[in-house]
């Protein structure tokens, strides 16, 4: 039964994901040297909602990527306003010229929802060209931030091979000594020693309506949650892990308690003992489901 809940496309959920890293870079930031990314103020670790859609997206295209429903929109390699004409040649409408009909914009947007799982879970503008109009996703999420302060690591690595054939050449002195190549060269690698992050997530059953959302893509999506870190591994990210996916539902289509309150069940804490966290278990995850809000049901798919 609980199952069958988290999978309503008719209902409200909320859901807290909590997800860690050791030894590796879960969201470099490019203008700061692709070090982790970081609250001035607090130190805390960010992970952008880009960062997350983007391991849904790989996972999704992984996993069902060959069949016409689940294709994804926004991928490496692939042009958008190629992806906008593929609607209008199905459709066999025009797709170019200065006066584009609403009626076609509105049938390639239908085209574009029914056959890219990632404009139909998160939306899109698509107004870039070939207009195929906008959608507004039912899935959103908030940036990641970790528990406590996170401390970015910039190592040096040093590598056997050198870039270019001149630096590894010898050199003849005039007075016949000779000088050797370079033999190595020089890197950075940054890095995480260990980090808890927690975001949060929402859907929407009204944009899911108008996207046509169906029970099968909110299951792949919370299964994607579960499983896309075991296919996202490199050796930039070090070790990520999903530590926690709790998903509230609501019985009514608005919502039967405010996301926060529902949120606030769930919190997370370094022990008391404990200086430097370096492991899962240096934290506590309490979930607090007594006396729950009439109307809202917890699911744990992942955690305690």
């Amino acid at each position: 039964m609980t199952k069958q809940i988290i999978i309503d496309i008719n209902r409200r959920h909320d859901f807290v994901l909590l997800f860690d890293v050791t030894d590796g870079n879960p969201n470099g930031d490019p203008d700061a040297g692709n070090l982790p990314r970081v609250d001035p103020e607090t130190m805390q670790g960010l992970v952008t909602d880009v960062a997350i859609k983007r391991k849904v997206r790989d996972w999704i295209d992984l996993a069902r990527g060959e069949e016409s429903r689940y294709k994804i929109y926004v991928q490496s390699g692939v042009a958008l306003n190629a992806q906008h004409r593929r609607a209008y040649d199905d459709l066999g409408l025009k797709s170019s010229g200065s006066k584009q009909v609403k009626e076609d914009i509105d049938k390639a947007r239908e085209w574009m929802c029914a056959n890219f799982f990632d404009i139909r879970m998160f939306g899109a503008v698509m107004t870039t060209g070939v207009n195929c109009g906008q959608v507004r996703g039912p899935l959103q999420f908030t940036f990641a931030r970790s528990i406590d302060p996170i401390i970015p690591l910039d190592l040096s690595i040093t590598r056997i091979a050198v870039t270019r054939e001149e630096d590894a050449k010898i050199v003849v002195a005039e007075d016949g000594g000779e000088t050797t190549g370079k033999q190595t060269e020089m890197g950075r690698k940054a890095l995480v020693p260990y980090g808890i992050y927690r975001a949060h997530g929402f859907f929407n059953p009204h944009f899911a309506r108008q996207t046509k959302v169906s029970e099968e893509d909110l299951s792949l999506f919370w299964q994607a949650l579960e499983q896309m870190w075991d296919v996202d591994h490199s050796a930039s990210r070090g070790m990520m892990s999903c530590r926690g996916l709790y998903v509230f539902s609501h019985e009514s289509h608005l919502g039967n308690a405010p996301a926060h309150a529902l949120f606030d069940r769930v919190t997370v804490e370094r022990r008391a003992e404990i200086t430097a966290p370096r492991l899962f278990r240096d934290y506590t995850v309490t979930i607090n489901d007594e006396a729950l809000p009439e109307g809202i049901s917890l699911t744990r798919l992942v955690g305690v």
